[in-house]
């Protein structure tokens, strides 16, 4: 009876059903994990805080700090969390955030940040207007203490706070980003989501994209035309899913839509976990063309009809070209009705421009043709 009841299963409406539920799993493992950091950080800006009122109001200096570690080790473990330095860190967190379990921009300042505008739906506005406040408990305790040291600046701690919780990046891939200014590249990338998407899903998509990729994992010097971009991005799957950024899922390349009898393909298929809805990728090796904007309109139609399910939200389209003009592409999305975005891609341009100075074999062929004459 079980066998029977296997065999009529529709492998698409179960497929579709076990993604929604691996979705809620995954939204219902990372509240908790999300819950216990909001607690660790928590305590721990409580502790800080306390040893600094402490330390103000009976003028003991940092050696009261040696002196507790080595009682509350001692009551609560060498494993507690407990050592001087820590200790040290809990106060630095409790001085640097006051207004903890925020941490709170100046609006002006905010506003100076296109990439943290982009992000604006996800935070609070104080009761009178002045700042924007970003909650603490988006990272873990290590990734701020990495932070603080590093970076003085609120507003660009708000900043890496903020992308590195959308990002999903460690601790290490952080401090990376921080390393490479990664605030001065990641801007948000043209799109008509606004007019094309309900506001809650506008903003969501606005978040989960940026512009420039960093394709600094892919060697160029293979690359001729976009199936050799698409080979690499494929072979490097987890290097590009870690760039594309949390939430997108690989399903295929060159993904066939079946359209009025003839067969076109997608370059690259995605589906976002978090947005609910599929990712159509178009990769171009040249600079923006207004008509590349048009292929993709047609491709996310025919998806939305042939592969979207009821409940998943309308197909967007990621257009990623080797160089862009912000005002063609603008003018391009203003005649399009599915939600569009344009990207560029940033390689490794050491590769690139020492390949640019090597000579072509046509030159090495030449040169040696004139030495044999000679």
């Amino acid at each position: 009876m079980a066998d029977k009841d296997l065999s009529i299963i529709d492998d698409k409406v179960y497929q579709q059903w076990l993604r929604l539920l691996c979705d809620e799993i995954d939204k219902q493992r990372l509240k908790a994990v999300m819950q216990m950091n909001a607690t660790t950080l928590q305590h721990y800006w409580w502790l800080g805080n306390d040893i600094i009122h402490k330390q103000e109001e009976q003028g003991w200096g940092a050696k009261v700090i040696d002196q507790l570690s080595i009682d509350l080790q001692k009551r609560y473990g060498r494993d507690s969390g407990y050592s001087i330095r820590n200790l040290k860190y809990m106060r630095q967190f409790a001085d640097e955030y006051p207004d903890f379990p925020f941490v709170q921009v100046p609006l002006a300042q905010f506003q100076k940040m296109p990439i943290l505008q982009a992000r604006f739906a996800k935070f609070t506005v104080s009761a009178d207007g002045e700042f924007v406040q970003v909650p603490l408990a988006q990272i873990t305790w290590y990734h701020h203490i990495s932070m603080i040291s590093k970076i003085k600046d609120k507003a660009l701690r708000a900043f890496y706070i903020t992308e590195t919780a959308i990002q999903g990046w460690s601790r290490d891939v952080m401090m990376m980003q921080i390393d490479a200014a990664y605030y001065k590249k990641a801007l948000p990338l043209p799109n008509n989501f606004a007019t094309t998407l309900p506001p809650i899903n506008s903003d969501l998509a606005k978040a989960a994209f940026k512009d420039p990729y960093n394709f600094g994992f892919v060697d160029m010097t293979k690359i001729k035309q976009e199936k050799d971009l698409e080979d690499q991005l494929t072979s490097k799957v987890t290097d590009f899913l870690l760039e594309l950024g949390k939430g997108f899922s690989y399903i295929g390349k060159q993904y066939p839509l079946n359209i009025a009898g003839e067969e076109s393909k997608v370059d690259l298929m995605m589906y976002h976990t978090r947005l609910h809805c599929y990712v159509a990728i178009e990769l171009k090796v040249v600079d923006f063309k207004p008509e590349f904007l048009s292929k993709l309109n047609y491709y996310i139609s025919a998806i939305d009809d042939l592969v979207k399910m009821p409940e998943d939200n309308p197909t967007i389209g990621l257009l990623l070209c080797r160089t862009k003009n912000n005002t063609k592409v603008e003018y391009a999305l203003r005649g399009m009705t599915q939600p569009l975005g344009v990207a560029e891609y940033q390689t490794n341009k050491v590769i690139e421009e020492l390949k640019s100075e090597l000579p072509s074999i046509g030159d090495l062929e030449n040169t040696l043709t004139i030495e044999d004459h000679e």
